[in-house]
C-alpha cells in the first residue's frame, strides 16, 4: 500500500517520520481538543488509538515507544515527588498513609470476591487480579500542574497515597511471580521487603547527598538537568534490580531531591518542561496504541471481564475516598480531586497483567488469558479518560478557589525586586535568593537595574552592564517569571537605585555585599550606606558562598522591638517563603516579647514550614550565634536605621562581629520598611511602650489601618 505516492508503507517504520508524526500530534492535538474541552491527556491517548495496531495502524509501536514511554512514565512519577511539598507533607502523611491503605484494601478486597464469584477465577488469579484494580498511575498529574495547584493538600494526599497503594500493589505482583520461579522458598517476600527497604534507605542517606555535593561544584544548568535525569534512573534501575518496577524507585528519587530543586528555579522549569513536552506526551501515546476498541464488539468473555474490572476498579477508588473525605472532615471538592488522581490505571496495571499472562501454569493455560489481557487493555482507556475529565473539573474549580482566596492579600502591596546587577559573580544568587523570595503565584515582579556613572565615556561600561542585564533575564527566563531590564545614567551608583526605586514603585533591593578596598573602607560601602540614607523600603544585602538551593537551614537573628516596625511582617513573609521553597528550617533567635509575634504569624500562615525559636535577649549575645550558624547555612541579621524603633547601639559592632565571626558563612543582612508620617510612628512608639506588650491581633490592626491609609 502506497502513502501520498512517496514509497512508504503503513505502518511507518522509518523513525524520522515517526518523530515526526508524533510531534505533530503533541503540537495539535491540544490546540484542537481545547476547542471541544476535552483535557489533552485524552487526547494523546485517543491519538494513539487511531495511530496503532488497532486503528489507521499508521505507525508501528517500535522500539522508541517503548524507551520514550518508560521515560516518560518515570518521569510522572519523578515529577510527583519532585513537586511535593514536603513541609505540607509532613503534617498530611496520615491522611496520605490512610488513603493508600484504604486504596488498596478496598479494591483488593471487593475485587477478589467479584473476581471469584462472577468472572469466575481461581485464587491466586483473582489475587493478582484485584491487585491491579488497587494500583493506579498519576495520568491526570500534569493537569494538575498546569493549573498551578500541586501543592494542594488534596493534591498531597493523593500522591503520598499513590506511593503506599503501588509499593503494596507491586510486592504482590512481585510475591505472586516469583512463587512460579525455581528459587521461591517461604521467606521470598520477606527477603524481597527486606531489600526494598534496605534500597530505600541508601537512597534517602545518599542521594541527597551526591546532589549537594554536585550542585555545589557545578552550577551549569545543562549539567544540573542530565545529572538529575541520571539519578532518576539509577534509583528506577535500583529498583529493577531487586524485583521491583522502576517507577518506585522514580517517584523516591524525586522526593529526596525535592528540597534541592526549588519550586520556581530555572533547573525546576527545565525539568517541567522537558517532560510535559515530550517524555509523558510519548508515553501516552504509546498506552493509546495497546488499545484495541473492537474487542468490546468481538469477544463477548472479553467485554464481561472488562466490565467487572472498570465498574469494581472506579467504584472501589471512589469509596476509598469518600472514606478519607469523611474521616478527616474534608470538603467534597477535595474528594474529587483525589479521586481524579487516583483512579488511573496504566503503569502497575500494565506491568501486573504482563508478567500473569507470561506465566504459564502446570496444566498449559496463562494465569492471565487473553480476555483479562484486552480487558486490562480497555480499562486502561475507561480510566484514564475518567481520570482526565475528573480532574481537569476539579482542578480548575480549586485554582478558581485559591486565586480568590488570596486576591484581597496580594492587593496591599505590588511585589517589585529591584535587583541593580554590577558584579557578575553574584548575580545567579541575588537572582537565586529574589525567586526563592517571591510569591509563587507572580510571574513578574523583577526589575534588573544597570546603573551607568554620568561621567563614564567608555563604551565598555554600556556593553558590560547590557551582558549582565542579558544574564539576569535569562535566568528568569529559565525560571518561568518576566523580568524588566532598566539601563540609567545617573551621578552615582545609591542615586540610580534610589531614583528607579520610586519610578517603578519597587517593594524592596537585593544587593550584593560590598567588598572592602581599603582598611578605611566601612563594611557596608558607601554606596550601600547611601542607598539605606536615601531610600525608607526594604534592603537586602547578600553575600553567598554557596548556590541558594543548597542551603540546609536558615538562622534568623531579630533585634528586641523589630515587630514595632512598619516592615516587621513583610520580611517575615520573604523568609517564610525561603525556608519553604528550599525545606529549610528556620530557627528564629529573638527576644521573648519579639517571639510571639514571630510564633503566631508563622503558626498561622505557613504551619507547614518548619520552624524553631530560641531567646536572644540582647543583641550582645550574637557572639553565641557562632554555635549555631555551620557552612551551609544562611545567617540573616535583620537591622534597623538609625533613629527607628528597634535601632540598638549595639548595631554599630555589627561590622567588627561579622567580619570576625561569620567571614566564611552565606549572610542576608536585612533592613526593613521604615517609614510612616509623624504622627502614625508616634502612636505606633505609644504602643510599644505599654507596660504590657501588645497582642497580636492589637498589631495586625494597627497594620490593617495604616496599609489602608496608604
Amino acid at each position: 500500500m502506497q502513502w501520498l505516492d512517496l514509497g512508504m508503507k503503513l505502518p511507518i517504520t522509518d523513525p524520522t517520520w515517526i518523530f515526526f508524526l508524533v510531534l505533530v500530534i503533541i503540537l495539535f492535538a491540544p490546540i484542537l481538543l481545547n476547542r471541544l474541552r476535552i483535557p489533552h491527556i485524552v487526547g494523546m491517548i485517543l491519538a494513539g488509538v487511531m495511530i496503532g495496531e488497532y486503528g489507521f495502524n499508521i505507525l508501528e509501536r517500535d522500539s522508541s515507544f517503548e524507551l520514550f514511554g518508560k521515560v516518560g512514565l518515570y518521569y510522572i512519577m519523578f515529577l510527583a515527588g519532585l513537586e511535593m511539598n514536603m513541609e505540607d507533607f509532613k503534617s498530611i502523611r496520615t491522611k496520605a498513609i490512610v488513603l493508600g491503605l484504604l486504596a488498596f484494601v478496598i479494591p483488593m478486597t471487593l475485587g477478589f470476591f467479584s473476581n471469584v464469584f462472577i468472572l469466575q477465577f481461581g485464587f491466586i488469579t483473582s489475587v493478582l487480579l484485584a491487585s491491579m484494580y488497587a494500583s493506579h498511575t498519576l495520568i491526570s498529574y500534569p493537569i494538575v500542574i498546569r493549573y498551578g495547584i500541586s501543592r494542594q493538600r488534596s493534591v498531597s494526599i493523593a500522591v503520598g497515597g499513590t506511593a503506599v497503594t503501588d509499593t503494596l500493589t507491586l510486592l504482590v505482583l512481585a510475591v505472586i511471580s516469583g512463587m512460579f520461579k525455581e528459587e521461591y522458598s517461604d521467606l521470598f517476600w520477606v527477603w524481597l521487603v527486606a531489600k526494598v527497604v534496605g534500597l530505600s534507605a541508601l537512597i534517602i542517606f545518599f542521594f541527597p547527598r551526591i546532589g549537594r555535593w554536585f550542585f555545589r561544584k557545578y552550577d551549569d544548568h545543562v549539567v544540573q538537568f542530565i545529572f538529575v535525569l541520571a539519578m532518576v534512573f539509577l534509583g528506577a534501575g535500583l529498583m529493577e534490580l531487586i524485583g521491583m518496577e522502576g517507577i518506585l524507585g522514580a517517584f523516591l528519587a524525586g522526593l529526596v531531591l525535592n528540597r534541592l530543586i526549588p519550586h520556581v528555579s530555572p533547573l525546576m522549569h527545565h525539568l517541567e518542561f522537558v517532560g510535559n513536552a515530550l517524555f509523558i506526551p510519548y508515553f501516552l501515546i504509546g498506552v493509546g496504541m495497546l488499545i484495541d476498541v473492537r474487542i468490546l464488539l468481538v469477544h463477548g468473555g472479553a467485554l464481561k471481564v472488562a466490565l467487572v474490572m472498570t465498574v469494581m476498579a472506579m467504584i472501589s477508588k471512589w469509596i476509598a475516598c469518600w472514606a478519607t473525605q469523611k474521616i478527616y472532615r474534608m470538603n467534597s471538592l477535595e474528594r474529587e480531586l483525589m479521586f481524579g488522581l487516583s483512579n488511573a490505571q496504566a503503569a502497575a496495571t500494565l506491568a501486573a497483567v504482563l508478567v500473569g499472562y507470561n506465566i504459564i501454569l502446570p496444566d498449559g493455560q496463562r494465569l492471565l488469558n487473553d480476555d483479562v489481557l484486552n480487558g486490562t487493555v480497555v480499562l486502561i482507556l475507561f480510566t484514564c479518560i475518567i481520570s482526565s475529565f475528573v480532574t481537569e473539573r476539579a482542578a480548575r474549580r480549586v485554582a478558581v478557589k485559591v486565586d480568590c482566596e488570596e486576591m484581597n492579600a496580594e492587593q496591599l502591596e505590588e511585589e517589585k525586586f529591584l535587583i541593580p546587577v554590577s558584579n557578575p559573580e553574584t548575580i545567579e544568587n541575588l537572582m537565586g535568593i529574589a525567586l526563592v523570595m517571591k510569591n509563587p503565584k507572580r510571574k513578574g515582579g523583577f526589575i534588573a537595574l544597570n546603573v551607568i556613572n554620568d561621567n563614564a565615556t567608555s563604551q565598555s561600561d554600556t556593553m558590560n552592564g547590557k551582558r549582565q542585564l542579558e544574564r539576569a533575564a535569562m535566568i528568569a527566563t529559565s525560571a518561568g517569571v518576566t523580568l524588566n531590564m532598566v539601563t540609567r545614567f545617573d551621578l552615582n551608583i545609591a542615586s540610580g537605585i534610589v531614583h528607579t526605586l520610586k519610578e517603578v514603585n519597587a517593594s524592596e533591593v537585593v544587593i550584593g555585599l560590598h567588598r572592602k578596598a581599603t582598611l578605611v573602607d566601612s563594611f557596608l560601602g558607601n554606596m550601600t550606606e547611601s542607598l539605606l540614607k536615601g531610600t525608607h523600603k526594604q534592603v537586602m544585602i547578600v553575600k553567598c558562598l554557596m548556590p541558594v538551593n543548597t542551603l540546609r537551614r536558615i538562622v534568623v537573628a531579630v533585634p528586641p522591638k523589630a515587630e514595632f516596625e512598619v516592615g516587621f511582617f513583610k520580611w517575615l513573609e520573604r523568609i517564610a517563603r525561603m525556608g519553604s521553597q528550599l525545606g529549610c528550617k528556620i530557627h528564629f533567635f529573638a527576644h521573648l516579647d519579639t517571639q510571639r509575634y514571630l510564633e503566631g504569624y508563622m503558626n498561622k500562615n505557613h504551619a507547614g514550614v518548619r520552624s524553631e525559636f530560641s531567646e536572644l535577649s540582647t543583641w550582645d549575645d550574637l557572639l553565641l550565634l557562632t554555635k549555631q550558624v555551620n557552612y551551609d547555612h544562611l545567617l540573616v541579621i535583620v537591622s534597623a536605621r538609625r533613629g527607628y524603633i528597634s535601632y540598638d547601639p549595639s548595631f554599630d559592632r555589627l561590622p567588627h562581629q561579622i567580619t570576625r565571626y561569620f567571614s566564611n558563612n552565606s549572610l542576608l543582612v536585612l533592613f526593613p520598611d521604615q517609614y510612616g508620617d509623624p504622627q502614625e510612628m508616634i502612636s505606633y512608639a505609644d504602643l510599644s511602650q505599654q507596660q504590657e506588650s501588645p497582642t497580636y491581633e492589637q498589631v495586625g490592626h494597627w497594620f490593617y489601618k495604616w496599609f489602608k491609609k496608604k
